[in-house]
């Protein structure tokens, strides 16, 4: 069975999928939401560890849907300015995979999220 993933590679060579339409332009400071220019940030909103598994993706699809599906996820799907991103990178402390899920959103959004849910730090899950 063949799977076709569009699979992207940033500079340190993490590996990521992103979660709904990839977006047209590049990653600004600046963006244009609605009528109006805003700040945004990319920011990690979720991060968890998978063990060494045959496929890791496969096994990872659970706890990203449970992510998405939580009001957290819920959250961050509906008012990111662009489609979450979720990456992948070896873990050589645990022997398996380390995955995170990150955003870009407004000033305004980034500090209702810190508010409400505490910097990225604090959203780690084993």
């Amino acid at each position: 069975m063949s799977r076709n993933i569009p699979w992207n590679q940033n500079q340190s060579g993490s590996e990521y999928v992103f979660i709904g339409d990839a977006p047209t332009v590049p990653a600004q400071r600046y963006t244009v939401v609605g009528d109006r220019i805003e700040e945004t940030k990319t920011v990690v909103v979720h991060e968890f560890t998978m063990g060494d598994v045959e496929d890791p993706d496969l096994y990872a699809a659970e706890p990203l849907w449970k992510w998405q599906q939580s009001e957290q996820g819920a959250w961050v799907m509906e008012h990111a300015v662009e489609s979450p991103v979720w990456h992948r990178q070896a873990d050589p402390y645990n022997y398996g995979h380390q995955y995170a899920i990150s955003a870009k959103l407004t000033a305004k959004d980034l500090t209702y999220f810190y508010l409400k849910w505490g910097n990225n730090i604090d959203n780690r899950t084993t």
